[in-house]
């Protein structure tokens, strides 16, 4: 548990759904259930410890339930409490602006920007089409259907021009002469690795890609998969239209835009798909993460316990983020989700045979990003689990995360 998590204090998290919260206080906020006592404000939850009242903005419609905050067991330095809340069923649940693959539109004119600078690297593209790619095991599954050899073999799924197809985390764009002057490609280096149990006259075969990053600021995009065909990442590029709309600016906290991009499309994936475990993979296909969305409803905050101080629920999974100031405007509980995560990596992992289960389980949705973004994931992730109560660190063999949306 890192410095970061000891200066918290106070734990809350909501569950809109099952209309319950629970309430963590570390035993130097609190001695005993006796000196804690919560009670409901207008769309708020007022906390009373001995260091003083915190409040907690809650969303519209989400009110504590007067007089049904019950102790729960205690787990080592911490007071548990249990609670049960009124939430209006007509709440709006969909707060998050959701990925860029739920915001595309035909006809609608947008540009594509750096994420890392903000430079504008493709400038105005009208698409006549937004068409969703198949599901990545859209080729085995043609094998399983077809009686006769897959006419798709060996075939690649490309854009037309004005076309935008759209993968789990990548959008696939034709390429224009005004590319040359924003983009830059190069093919990805070669590596000599053998493949294990080969001898050296037996190397590994190797495909080379061709890599695009930014010019201004070299920062990986993605890569050109064919002859006038980009492949851009949804954790690398920012999309907003061409004109106006303030909700599409780039986001200058690189660690917020890329944990809220993973939520509301692990969101979209679930509801549209009804997955619910993830194997995040680089490009070379091998697992770097495994990830269970547990659920989407949470509404969460994390706080040092400065006396008379309203609360920023929003600050919860980033280190640095979840301290507040007695001067800071109220906010509401921030939506988050509520994750099991496990590292895949030889060094990182010591559960292999959670990992080899995974792997040939067919119900387990594949999600590529660049290796560098799969680092940048791993990050994000152990820095919420670093600022969680240590007895909700970790359930089973999986790390617990909460992801803001």
């Amino acid at each position: 548990m890192g410095e970061n998590a000891k200066g918290a204090g106070v734990f809350l998290e909501l569950r809109k759904r099952l209309q319950s919260g629970l309430l963590v206080l570390w035993r130097d906020v609190a001695k005993s259930y006796a000196e804690v006592r919560v009670t409901g404000g207008d769309s708020s939850l007022h906390i009373q410890t001995p260091r003083g009242l915190l409040i907690v903005e809650l969303p519209a419609g989400v009110s504590l339930v007067e007089g049904s905050c019950r102790e729960a067991p205690e787990r080592g330095d911490e007071i548990h409490f249990r609670m049960r809340l009124n939430v209006d069923q007509h709440t709006d649940d969909t707060g998050a602006l959701g990925s860029v693959m739920e915001r595309l539109q035909v006809r609608e004119s947008y540009s594509f920007h750096c994420q890392s600078c903000g430079t504008r690297v493709l400038e105005e593209r009208v698409f006549k089409r937004v068409l969703p790619l198949p599901n990545c095991n859209w080729s085995s599954l043609v094998d399983d259907w077809c009686c006769h050899p897959d006419p798709f073999a060996n075939l690649k799924l490309l854009p037309r021009a004005e076309d935008c197809l759209l993968g789990d985390t990548h959008l696939l764009v034709p390429l224009d002469r005004g590319c040359e002057e924003t983009l830059t490609q190069e093919l990805s280096p070669i590596t000599n690795k053998m493949a294990e149990g080969q001898n050296q006259d037996t190397p590994k075969p190797n495909r080379r890609r061709t890599l695009v990053s930014c010019k201004s600021c070299t920062a990986g995009l993605g890569e050109a998969v064919a002859p006038g065909t980009l492949k851009l990442y949804i954790t690398e590029v920012t999309v907003r239209p061409s004109v106006g709309d303030s909700q599409f600016d780039t986001s200058p906290d690189r660690s917020l835009f890329l944990e809220q991009t993973i939520a509301a499309r692990l969101v979209e994936l679930s509801s549209s798909q009804s997955v619910f475990r993830f194997s995040i993979q680089a490009s070379d296909g091998k697992a770097f993460i495994l990830l269970w969305l547990l659920n989407s409803d949470s509404l969460i905050a994390s706080f040092s316990a400065t006396p008379s101080s309203t609360v920023r629920g929003d600050a919860v999974t980033s280190p640095g983020h979840h301290q507040c100031s007695e001067h800071q405007s109220p906010t509401e509980a921030g939506s988050a989700v509520k994750v099991l995560y496990l590292p895949c990596s030889p060094s990182a992992s010591t559960h292999q045979d959670v990992v080899d289960t995974w792997e040939k389980d067919i119900g387990v949705h594949p999600l590529e990003l660049p290796l560098t973004t799969c680092q940048e994931l791993l990050s994000v992730l152990t820095a919420s689990t670093s600022c969680l109560p240590p007895s909700l660190h970790s359930m089973n063999s999986y790390q617990v995360a909460y992801m803001r949306l």
